[in-house]
């Protein structure tokens, strides 16, 4: 990866980084404990994939060797589905600080954004399968199971839209599965994406 490659990687990171540190200074605040705190953090779907890009993307900065681009396609689908998921189910429903309103625009908005960016400037076309979709998919119905678990546990559900205890296991199912299938879809469209930006041949690293 190139000087500029790896400075881009270097502000996506740092926009990760900065907005999951507002968030964790806003959840230390309301639950008073780092251990609480983080508890709390980790539940959300939105703070682990942006935990996972701010990882991804330090480690980018630092090497010269570029990433396996099915990794970098799985991020950006994640991201897209924290921002997409954010802006059409979650927006405007929530009461919040100032605090927690900065940490929304950089985890649902700008670190999403300047991943899809960095995938469309900094990665080579054409290398993406349509193989690599299922692990893709399996990453948010993991967190499914997972936030399903934690809720079954303590009562605490993260999204309103997979809240067993308010809207049903019935709907919580349906609306779960619609996702997925979106997921998919959108998977399945990034593989098309990128072979036609390819033009039937993919380009070398940048």
């Amino acid at each position: 990866m190139t000087g500029g490659g790896r400075a881009f990687a270097a502000l996506v990171a740092a926009s990760a980084w900065f907005g999951l540190a507002v968030q964790a200074g806003a959840t230390l605040g309301a639950t008073g404990t780092a251990l609480a705190a983080l508890w709390v953090l980790l539940r959300y779907f939105t703070v682990l994939v942006n935990l996972a890009v701010a990882l991804a993307f330090t480690r980018l900065a630092a090497r010269p060797s570029p990433a396996p681009p099915a990794l970098l396609g799985g991020l950006v689908l994640n991201a897209l589905l924290v921002a997409i998921v954010y802006h059409l189910l979650l927006a405007g429903t929530l009461v919040q600080t100032a605090q927690e309103k900065l940490a929304d625009l950089f985890l649902h908005g700008i670190t999403p954004a300047l991943v899809l960016l960095f995938w469309l400037m900094r990665v080579r076309r054409g290398a993406l399968r349509y193989r690599d979709v299922a692990p893709w998919a399996a990453v948010p119905l993991l967190y499914f199971a997972y936030a399903l678990g934690r809720g079954a546990a303590d009562g605490i559900y993260p999204y309103p839209f997979i809240d067993v205890g308010r809207i049903g296991w019935a709907a919580t199912l349906v609306d779960a599965v619609l996702i997925a299938a979106g997921f998919v879809a959108a998977g399945l469209g990034l593989v098309w994406f990128d072979r036609r930006l390819a033009g039937g041949a993919a380009a070398s690293p940048r």
